[in-house]
């Protein structure tokens, strides 16, 4: 959001050099014919929910044991520990023309930015997600006193309007002047309040979240549809998904209508007929669009919201990602689809980590449509790189861009000077670790993830805990523990990784059969207390070429992505931390490039002693040692290398 400065859009002067660069998608933004347009004519709403298949386990019935995720969660509940609730509420007081002596926060809320607010938003939903999480009353306690001070500052501006800045930078949105997406904005605290209601039983903080989304009707009813679609293109974050939600909460089928209002038909339309038309496209405003469509599908039924969802989640992951499960490039997709050799080469602020997070997010909804494992082979991959690579284990601090130019390096936000975007949904992502990890329909139970955990099902009187050390072991335990004798089936994720020799055994007794990559080992049968299925998960190396470059390449182990160590020298605290990403420009490196001695990456990477994990390079020039890149601190790295 920093270099477009919330456009929706590049701007012209930007669009018009991509397109002088050979740009063969001039016509991204125009209106998609309208004889072919799904999204044409005027969207009408009617209830009629949509068959889904699995549903994950609440956050309240998984726990999280001893591991790196919950190191991660740990981290993350001490920066909300640590926080002053009246620092982040500072603006909205003064907003509301209520005396407040706080200190101002830095970075992206201080009192003269104009996204200033989003990340209080952020906050309230981690401190929902982290009470269901851990039962942090504390946390809760914080979340509260937030929502009673901000219903206050809503009563005192009227009409149910409530945020940290003036409603004039709505006229300027009306009037199409610049302004930095104050509906962004308006969706983190309203997806706070929902968060707050639906975890903690805040009953105000749904108050208080209806009269921002009556304000919201208010508002846009009397825009014209077509002046509406203009507006859209300043970013409004999931502003559809946060509507189509109060109306599924509180059964008021008016939101689902104010909701179709930020239908942006020129991003619908093409997805709809199954067109990547997203070059030029900012990412992470149009995600939680795509978010959005999924929540409306399974409101209503509709198809086209489906086709949406579906083609664009295809796109980005099959054409549009990096190895590590990263999209994007200072913030746009810059080129055409599989051309991501090219789009490395445009800069260094690759994949910035709001995008990781919001692709999560869709993922996990559109798996529950299918149980289809894929999803959850993008999932893990994302998750264990690019999420779990992007928080500093000890303070908690998150990242914006993960980058992987060549001789990158990590920087951290600075706890009360930074609040970027990606630092409210950092504060979100480590707050819910264990929410996708087991899901399950009636009668079956799916293990996705291979995490250290627990997960209750009190329904079924089964409480089954996951016992592994994974990736440092290549296996996987599960203990059931049962009130009585259950039939009942569970499925666990076969990943498309798995190398050979995958094996299963219940109670010590082999299973002769086996699941192949990619789907699910379905293990039927009446289920005792006490029984354990221990899991073997053998991994090996592998290349990830690029696309549009072979000879560009990373090396992933099991689902890891290994990088580079290349070293500290030159990196200084002003470089890795407050900083949105690594000035590689003012840093310049050689990197090595390797030559491979075969197809099989073990024939010249070989296991490095000493260190779990670690492997090293033989016989190159100069040889580098690879370790799991959610493990880097602190030096330089390379992930992708000229491999001849």
């Amino acid at each position: 959001m920093s270099e477009l400065r919330g456009s929706g859009r590049l701007s012209r002067r930007q669009f018009a050099a991509l397109a002088a660069a050979g740009s063969a998608s001039g016509a991204l933004l125009a209106q998609t014919n309208p004889q072919n347009a799904p999204f044409q004519e005027p969207l009408s709403f009617a209830r009629k929910d949509a068959p889904v298949r699995v549903q994950p386990f609440p956050l309240t019935q998984v726990q999280l044991t001893a591991g790196p995720f919950k190191e991660a969660q740990e981290a993350n509940r001490g920066v909300l520990l640590r926080l002053p609730p009246d620092r982040l509420i500072h603006t909205f007081r003064l907003n509301a023309g209520i005396p407040s002596p706080a200190e101002p926060l830095g970075g992206w809320e201080k009192p003269d930015c104009e996204l200033r607010g989003h990340f209080t938003g952020h906050f309230l939903s981690a401190c929902g997600l982290m009470y269901s999480a851990t039962g942090d009353r504390e946390i809760k306690a914080k979340g509260d006193f937030i929502v009673a001070e901000l219903a206050k500052c809503q009563q005192k501006l009227g009409g149910g309007y409530l945020s940290a800045f003036p409603k004039e930078f709505f006229d300027r949105l009306n009037a199409l002047k610049k302004v930095w997406a104050p509906f962004y904005t308006l969706h983190k605290i309203m997806a706070g309040m929902l968060d707050m209601y639906q975890h903690c039983g805040n009953r105000q903080a749904l108050d208080v979240l209806r009269g921002m989304a009556d304000w919201t009707g208010q508002w846009s009813a009397p825009i014209a549809a077509a002046h509406m679609q203009d507006i859209l293109d300043t970013e409004y974050g999931g502003m559809n998904d946060i509507l189509y939600l109060l109306a599924a909460v509180t059964g008021d089928s008016r939101y689902a209508g104010i909701g179709d209002r930020f239908t942006k038909k020129r991003f619908f339309n093409p997805l709809a007929l199954r067109r990547d038309e997203l070059r030029g496209l900012h990412v992470n405003t149009h995600i939680p669009q795509a978010i959005g469509a999924a929540r409306r599908y399974e409101l209503s039924g509709d198809n086209r919201f489906r086709d949406v969802a579906d083609y664009f989640w295809n796109a980005v992951t099959s054409a549009r990602t990096y190895v590590t499960g990263g999209t994007s490039n200072g913030e746009a997709w810059r080129e055409d689809p599989g051309r991501l050799a090219a789009e490395l080469k445009l800069g260094a602020d690759t994949a910035e980590c709001c995008c990781a997070y919001n692709m999560l997010k869709l993922t996990r909804q559109l798996y529950g449509w299918t149980a289809h494992p894929r999803y959850f082979d993008y999932y893990e991959r994302t998750l264990l790189n690019h999420r779990l690579g992007a928080i500093e284990p000890r303070t908690g601090a998150s990242i914006y861009f993960l980058s992987l130019a060549p001789g990158a390096w990590k920087t951290f936000n600075a706890e009360y000077d930074s609040f970027w975007c990606c630092t409210g949904t950092g504060i979100e992502e480590f707050s819910k670790l264990a929410d996708s990890i087991y899901f399950h329909d009636a009668e079956a139970i799916y293990v996705n993830l291979f995490v250290p955990s627990e997960v209750n099902w009190a329904e079924k009187g089964v409480r089954l805990r996951q016992e592994t050390r994974f990736p440092d072991e290549q296996s996987t335990t599960l203990v059931l523990s049962a009130e009585k004798p259950v039939q009942m089936t569970i499925n666990i994720r076969v990943p498309e990784w798995l190398g050979s020799g995958g094996s299963v055994s219940i109670n010590g007794a082999a299973v002769e059969a086996f699941s192949s990559p990619g789907s699910y080992l379905r293990l039927s049968r009446i289920w005792k207390n006490g029984d354990r299925v221990e899991m073997q998960l053998p991994m090996r190396l592998r290349v990830a070429a690029m696309p549009d470059d072979p000879e560009v390449q990373a090396i992933r182990y099991g689902p890891l992505v290994l990088a580079g160590k290349l070293g500290s020298e030159g990196l200084t605290r002003e470089m890795t931390v407050g900083r949105m990403g690594p000035e590689v420009k003012r840093l310049p490196m050689k990197v090595p490039a390797f030559r491979a001695s075969g197809a099989d990456p073990s024939a010249w990477i070989k296991p490095a002693s000493g260190e779990a994990l670690a492997f090293q390079t033989v016989g190159q020039e100069r040889n580098v040692t690879l370790v799991p890149f959610n493990r880097l601190f602190g030096e330089r790295y390379s992930i992708y290398w000229q491999v001849s």
